[in-house]
């Protein structure tokens, strides 16, 4: 059966355990999500359609059984087998152990907790007797105790089915184990009712407590039989040290004359109930031996003193010893003696109703007042307890389901139900709402559509229709998104959609893209269904200009869906332009037009002395002449960067700008240097602006046409080579004057002369551009 799918709902899984008639499985229920147990029965009893209609009908009387105690059934079928259709159940799935996997590992249980467990399966039996059910095959393989400790009776309806069945006994384990704790009327084959469930339920208490069932033999007829003619021991006499009032409630429970036990599962519930809080127990005391020779001995004497003080009932008087007398008074005698005898008897009649009477005043001063039930249904777990507890009684079990319609927390169902009227001290069982049941929405990402499906229905979900996505060759055919995401919560029930991907399509990339803008580009592309991606690179080109792109080759063909990464400019570079021969104001102007980020500040200035004044204040050319170390001329760069270079906006500028060159003014002796070695040295050395004074006549003792003085510079101090100065020359010596008319004396005009030395100063002279 493994691997196969029930009603295209239940996922057979591995095998839990087999029994006399049936295998049982776990299972997946796909619809809700959940963990089942399938119980599914032996082919050989399927094909009997008696046994079919039986089953079908029980099985629908344990689904109806809605109790914290009962393991739940959730739903029936049938499945087709190789001769006939197979029933099955589903039932809830119980995460724990049997009490015979319990008792196989611990021996026997400690008196308290096997009370709490049994009381459990009272309250579990009470329930389904009340609904007609009865189990008839109570035994510690039926009973779980999950993890948590609860417990849960199983296999309601089906061991019914299987007794209307079955003709006789026969000799497996199975039925073996079954008739370990069958009641005395079903070893009998005579009908059977809730007592005899309670019956089975002592059984089941006397091996929890001493780690043995009540009878054992060979065969389930030796077991039968003891249980039908043999008194069963007090579990105190199997394991010394047991309370007497379990003793009472087993030998109860297990009285071979239903009218004796108790008359339902409750009444036994209750017993157990008021045997764990201390209180007496209604089943009646179980006596030892000695305590029962206790008794009789105290019985006669205080009969004699109650009613008869005085002799011995049993001794006659004393009287004369004659044989007359004796023979005469034999008949009187004999008349006496039974009349004694009479007496005692009605005296030990009087005692015993004593003793009833006695018994049945404190069974009744020991009664324990019945309160309704309070109504939980929709209240708080909190409330409800309040509730429960403010009345005298117990919070009983508590188990856990899921609603849709019951707030988390609070009660769905409750055992006993409201206005119920019961014992103080009795627990009311609850059954409290997880919320709304959710499922955890898996990762269906890279499955096929067919096995995303199938995950989702594990898992009670459905797949809406597929939504087709370009995708890459890979992810063809396979789920690329979903919706809910990946480890949410969702209902049971609910939808999620998938995207699938169909696989790529192609495209060409455009040739032309380089020299557009990047939101021309992004666009072109966009219409394609390819992306864009934009990187920005250092460039002379307008700001995001296109300037190059990768992943793809231009008029190359891509999938849909290709990222092309962008490179544009970031327009933080310009081409140095020449600046020769410009002024320095103008070179900045047009360095500035060019987007140049520096200031004046930023050009270092460097200059060249030329004696073309044309020249001053322009930019050089080429290379120039700059003052080097020790004022030596050094040949440099111009311009810096150089014309035509691709450069930062951001760069230093190095200018060299003309500059008048500066010449130190020579050094003349007076009346030595003569007024052509003057002129020759200042020529030499560049000066264009001197003016010559000439005195005319000399005056003695200086020398004629010789250097008289310098004024307007320094001899020695460079100048520039159009400053104005002025040399003063000595002229002509003084002629003699022949008469006595003086001759006026005047100045030379021009350097040129007739004598040595010009007698007039000479205009300066410039050179201009």
């Amino acid at each position: 059966m493994t691997g196969h799918l029930f009603g295209d709902r239940y996922q057979v899984g591995d095998t839990l355990g087999f029994g006399g008639m049936s295998e049982v499985h776990r299972g997946r229920d796909l619809r809700l999500g959940r963990d089942v147990a399938i119980k599914v029965l032996r082919a050989d009893l399927a094909r009997d359609p008696s046994f079919q209609t039986r089953f079908r009908r029980e099985a629908q009387n344990a689904a109806s059984l809605n109790h914290p105690a009962i393991v739940a059934v959730y739903d029936t079928g049938e499945t087709q087998g190789e001769a006939s259709t197979i029933p099955y159940i589903v039932m809830e799935y119980v995460d724990g152990e049997t009490l015979r996997d319990l008792l196989k590992r611990e021996g026997s249980l400690a008196p308290k907790r096997a009370m709490e467990i049994v009381a459990d399966v009272c309250a579990a039996l009470d329930f389904s007797h009340r609904h007609g059910i009865v189990h008839r095959d109570i035994k510690p393989a039926n009973v779980m105790l999950t993890r948590a400790g609860a417990v849960k009776v199983m296999d309601f309806g089906i061991a019914r089915a299987v007794a209307d069945g079955q003709a006789t006994m026969t000799a497996t384990a199975a039925v073996i184990g079954t008739a370990q704790y069958l009641s005395p009327e079903q070893a009998r084959g005579e009908a059977v009712d809730a007592r005899s469930d309670v019956y089975a339920t002592g059984c089941v208490l006397f091996e929890l407590l001493v780690g043995a069932p009540p009878f054992t033999g060979d065969s389930p007829v030796a077991v039968a039989y003891q249980h039908v003619r043999e008194e069963p021991k007090a579990p105190s006499e199997v394991k010394p040290g047991l309370p007497k009032e379990l003793d009472s409630i087993v030998l109860k429970a297990l009285n071979k004359n239903p009218l004796n036990r108790y008359q339902t599962a409750a009444e036994m519930r209750s017993d157990l109930v008021r045997a764990l809080s201390g209180q007496a127990v209604h089943a009646t005391p179980v006596m030892s031996d000695e305590e029962r020779t206790t008794l009789m001995r105290a019985t006669p004497e205080r009969v004699g003193l109650a009613v008869m003080p005085g002799p011995s009932l049993l001794a006659p008087p004393r009287r004369p010893m004659a044989d007359d007398i004796w023979e005469d008074e034999e008949p009187d005698r004999a008349k006496k003696v039974w009349g004694y005898v009479g007496i005692g008897v009605l005296c030990l009649a009087l005692l015993a109703g004593a003793i009833f009477l006695t018994m049945k005043l404190t069974r009744s001063s020991t009664a324990i007042p019945q309160v309704p039930v309070p109504q939980v249904q929709g209240q708080t777990r909190a409330a409800a307890e309040k509730a429960i507890t403010g009345v005298g009684l117990i919070l009983g079990v508590e188990s856990p389901l899921a609603s849709d319609t019951v707030p988390s927390g609070s009660v769905v169902s409750q055992n006993p139900s409201g206005g119920t009227p019961i014992d103080k001290g009795k627990s009311v069982s609850l059954v409290i709402s997880t919320g709304i049941s959710q499922v955890t929405v898996p990762n269906l990402n890279g499955m096929n559509v067919t096995d995303a499906k199938a995950q989702l229905n594990k898992l009670g979900l459905q797949m809406g229709t597929p939504t087709k996505q370009l995708s890459s060759d890979a992810q063809k055919d396979t789920v690329i998104s979903q919706k809910p995401p990946t480890n949410t919560s969702a209902k049971p029930g609910s939808t999620v959609d998938v995207v699938v991907g169909s696989g790529p399509s192609y495209q060409t990339v455009p040739s032309d893209l380089v020299g557009k803008s990047y939101d021309q580009a992004a666009a072109e592309l966009g219409k394609l269904g390819l992306k864009a991606s934009k990187t920005s690179i250092d460039g002379t080109a307008p700001k995001d200009q296109v300037l190059s792109f990768t992943g793809a080759l231009a008029g190359g063909r891509v999938q849909t869906g290709t990222t092309l990464v962008i490179n544009v400019s970031n327009n933080a570079l310009f081409v140095m332009p020449p600046l020769s021969n410009l002024p320095l104001q103008a070179a900045v102007a047009q360095l500035n037009a060019l987007g140049w980020k520096g200031d004046v500040n930023t050009i270092n200035q460097r200059t060249s002395p030329t004696k073309d004044i044309t020249l001053v204040g322009l930019i050089a050319s080429g290379t120039a002449g700059v003052p080097g170390a020790n004022q030596q001329p050094t040949q440099v760069p111009a311009q810096t960067p150089a014309a035509n270079l691709t450069v930062n906006k951001t760069v230093g500028v190095t200018l060299v700008v003309y500059e008048k060159q500066s010449i130190p003014v020579p050094s003349f002796t007076p009346d030595v240097t003569t007024q052509a070695e003057i002129q020759n040295q200042l020529t030499a050395a560049g000066f264009t602006n001197y003016t010559l004074n000439i005195i005319n006549p000399a005056q003695p003792p200086h020398v004629p046409h010789t250097f008289a003085s310098l004024s307007g510079v320094n001899a020695g101090d460079p100048v520039p080579f159009d400053t104005a100065f002025t040399i003063t020359i000595n002229g002509d010596p003084p002629k003699p004057t022949p008469t006595p008319t003086p001759t006026p004396t005047t100045a030379a005009t021009s350097p040129s002369s007739s004598t040595a030395a010009p007698t007039t100063p000479t205009s300066p002279t410039r050179r201009t551009p």
